[in-house]
């Protein structure tokens, strides 16, 4: 479970009470079934006339990855890994190689390294792993497209519900005590709406982008040493190569294990 997001949300949802009751509203006013209708349902339906069945399946997919608090490779233990691959490789041969892809994990990298054990061409090599990269990468934004609709959709249909609460609270103006109470519940749908717009599906949109991009980051790592270790590239050239691929951070912290050995 990813508690940053969580927390995230939670906090949000502070803020709206604390707002609220500042002004003085009761919390009680958020409790709005017609809303809670009109927001989610009427999302969850422009959803589905924007995207196939397949992509509106794939949704509970997408809230698995968002939570997930699964890490990803780390680039900088990936670098490590091909160093010492190009190593062995230079002793050993292209074919010592074969041995260590067996148990890799890594579907991508060991699929590469397949490649070159079994002596494909290094255009071939470098044109397979791109198409992987970039069919990858569009299935990603697909699926941040989909929030980002929903992040869009959102605060205009929390437009809608106060308009309907108006037309309702309106059609029976003569308890002014009950019209002012209706009126105030009519905006609950809007601030539903744009809650949920940009606290929440908006946000979830950035941050599949954000680990997508950090996923896509990691593949070219492999990809660049991958054909480094098939063109036979001196060792610390491919690390310094793959070094320069890295946030500052991370790199810092790469160089600074290499210069305590």
């Amino acid at each position: 479970m990813d508690i940053f997001l969580v927390i995230g949300m939670i906090g949000g949802l502070i803020v709206i009470v604390t707002g609220l009751l500042m002004k003085g509203a009761t919390v009680s006013i958020l409790i709005s079934p017609e809303a809670f209708l009109v927001i989610l349902a009427g999302t969850a339906i422009a959803i589905m006339n924007s995207y196939p069945p397949k992509e509106f399946a794939n949704i509970p997919k997408l809230f698995k990855v968002l939570f997930s608090n699964k890490a990803g490779d780390d680039p900088v233990e990936v670098i490590k890994e091909l160093v010492e691959m190009a190593q062995e490789t230079r002793k050993n041969g292209l074919l010592a190689l074969e041995s260590r892809t067996q148990n890799m994990e890594n579907k991508f990298m060991k699929k590469g390294l397949e490649m070159v054990v079994d002596g494909m061409e290094p255009e071939y090599v470098a044109e397979v792993l791109n198409t992987e990269i970039e069919s990858m990468e569009e299935r990603h934004k697909v699926g941040a497209q989909v929030f980002a609709t929903a992040g869009g959709t959102a605060p205009t249909l929390g437009v809608m519900g106060a308009v309907i609460g108006l037309m309702g609270a309106l059609g029976d103006i003569s308890d002014t005590e009950k019209l002012c109470e209706s009126i105030a519940g009519a905006f609950v749908a809007t601030l539903y709406g744009i809650f949920t717009g940009y606290v929440i599906w908006h946000p979830f949109s950035s941050r599949l982008k954000r680990k997508s991009a950090e996923e896509i980051s990691t593949m070219y790592i492999m990809l660049e040493g991958i054909l480094a270790i098939q063109s036979g590239k001196n060792p610390k050239s491919i690390e310094l190569k793959l070094t320069g691929m890295l946030d500052p951070k991370k790199r810092a912290s790469l160089e600074l294990e290499d210069g305590e050995k």
